[in-house]
């Protein structure tokens, strides 16, 4: 998710697509957040792993 979102930030700065760079900013934050939660070993959504 984070990978993604790098991904859809380049893009959109690079085309000037505005909403390409907020979803890239959306994404980054989430996953961060989410590798942190995993990294810490909580359960996220009831699952103790996401696959």
């Amino acid at each position: 998710m984070i990978v993604l979102g790098v991904i859809l930030l380049v893009i959109g700065f690079i085309t000037s697509i505005h909403i390409l760079w907020s979803i890239g900013i959306a994404l980054v934050v989430i996953g961060a957040i989410l590798a942190v939660l995993g990294g810490t070993g909580r359960r996220i959504g009831g699952r103790a792993h996401w696959y």
